[in-house]
């Protein structure tokens, strides 16, 4: 009798075990990630069985060191959302830091280390001016960044008399040419490496928690302590910092520091910097942020510009193009959670 009791918890037991397993799977089937690594992976069949240079060792290079960038982008424009806010004024902060590390190497010949860590801290400086404005004023974040966007570029064109610096660190431009393996950007490389250290500030920091939180439920979490208007700050010039890294890259890539380098107020770099973290998975509500989501949709965005650039498709339908994929990733990832609600696997 006793055996038989024990052999019936022990079925119950391997039931719930084995139907939590197939839940786990279900969401992971349906989560962004899944689904971007599985466009990824077709898109590189459809482009190189349509260009066999998609694949060249050039292009592969090519394709690295520019998604570096563009996830780069992604991350500085994600840890924004994850707040619930925008940052429109991502690419005029990124364009600011690295005319001011260009600056610091020309006019002062710094070494390019001190110089991007002067470009990166203008950055944050920036960034912290969005946030004290947001959480002073009141108002939306899409209304400040929109003003602050025009006003960094502005004053930025009006003390460089929008005059570019070539003479940067031969270390720091040989960076950005480099090849590992005849086919790895180092570029890439260190956007991997901030990749994991936004994983883990958010996994593993109270800091990287509370961000969370703020972003999910402001009331809730200023009843729990945690200083809202404090960690909403934090997060403008943490991304501040990032547009700042993206900018350098620039830098260190076009060996040079040009003040179009982001586009007319940096506004070539909304669309990338919207649709890596919305591919990605990260609320636009705020509370939720994928950083690996966010690396897997700024890359495909990536392949999809080259292989379409391969493929001798127009500019204009280029950007067509990735307009209609950020609404449609918005739309399926809106039926995707209520597929999850009704299902009741969130």
């Amino acid at each position: 009798m006793i055996a038989s009791s024990r052999d019936s918890a022990s079925d119950i037991g391997d039931t719930q075990s084995e139907q939590f397993r197939t839940v786990a799977l279900l969401r992971f089937f349906l989560s962004n990630e899944f689904g971007l690594i599985v466009l990824v992976v077709i898109f590189a069949i459809i482009f190189s069985t349509l260009s066999p240079a998609f694949l060249s060792k050039f292009s592969l290079y090519a394709l690295g060191r520019t998604s570096a960038v563009n996830i780069m982008i992604g991350f500085s424009m994600m840890v924004v959302i994850l707040t619930g806010g925008l940052n429109l004024s991502v690419g005029a902060i990124g364009v600011s830091s690295a005319m001011f590390g260009g600056w610091l190497m020309q006019a002062f010949g710094l070494p390019w280390v001190p110089a991007v860590f002067g470009g990166l801290a203008m950055g944050a400086a920036l960034g912290a001016i969005n946030g004290i404005v947001i959480v002073q004023s009141g108002l939306h974040s899409f209304i400040i960044t929109l003003a602050t966007m025009s006003i960094f570029f502005g004053v930025m064109i009006f003390l460089t008399q929008a005059d570019s610096y070539r003479e940067i660190s031969p270390e720091f431009a040989g960076f950005g040419r480099m090849k590992i393996q005849g086919v790895v950007s180092p570029l890439l490389l260190v956007t991997i490496g901030v990749a994991v250290l936004l994983s883990g500030l958010f996994r593993l920091t109270s800091l990287g928690r509370e961000m969370l939180a703020a972003g999910a439920n402001p009331q809730a979490a200023e009843l729990s302590g945690i200083r809202v208007n404090r960690t909403i700050t934090l997060c403008h010039m943490l991304s501040g910092v990032l547009a700042g890294i993206a900018g350098m890259m620039l830098v260190a890539r076009t060996g040079a520091a040009i003040p179009s380098m982001a586009g007319q107020l940096g506004q070539d770099w909304l669309l990338p910097a919207f649709l890596g973290p919305v591919l990605g998975g990260t609320l636009l509500t705020g509370g939720r942020v994928s950083v690996l989501g966010t690396l897997l949709g700024s890359f495909l965005v990536t392949m999809l510009t080259s292989g379409l650039l391969l493929m001798q498709v127009g500019a204009f339908w280029i950007q067509t193009y990735l307009g209609l994929l950020l609404l449609t990733a918005v739309l399926i990832d809106l039926a995707r959670r209520r597929y999850l609600q009704r299902r009741k696997l969130v």
